[in-house]
């Protein structure tokens, strides 16, 4: 069996955008764990490690698994949280753009669903 190596990081950077994701502010994500701001900007930035009761707050909180969280391992997901997740990302990217930019994406979005039911 391989022993898989932590990168804090690496960690702190899933963690951001998975919250980043969910339209969630580091202040938010704190006051579920109760804990403060400045500790979520330590675990995103790398500087700090999660206890086990923290990594459980976020994994619930994230809605990913503790795996993920670690190692970014995405096998533990399902296809539906996987969808979800998706989702949530491209939904919280668009959040920031005008009402014509989305009306340029919408339009984007159509024409590639429509080439890739079209080459199946």
């Amino acid at each position: 069996m391989e022993l898989k190596d932590l990168n804090k990081k690496e960690m702190g950077l899933r963690i951001r955008a998975r919250r980043e994701g969910l339209n969630m502010t580091r202040e938010e994500l704190a006051k579920q764990m109760c804990v403060s701001g400045k500790f979520i900007a330590g675990i995103e930035y790398g500087e700090k490690g999660v206890s086990l009761k923290n990594l459980n707050k976020l994994r619930q909180i994230l809605g990913v698994s503790a795996d993920y969280i670690l190692y970014g391992d995405e096998a533990y997901v399902s296809d539906d949280e996987k969808r979800r997740m998706l989702s949530e990302n491209i939904l919280g990217s668009l959040s920031v753009c005008s009402v014509q930019q989305l009306g340029c994406m919408e339009q984007i979005a159509r024409l590639y669903v429509e080439g890739i039911v079209n080459k199946e």
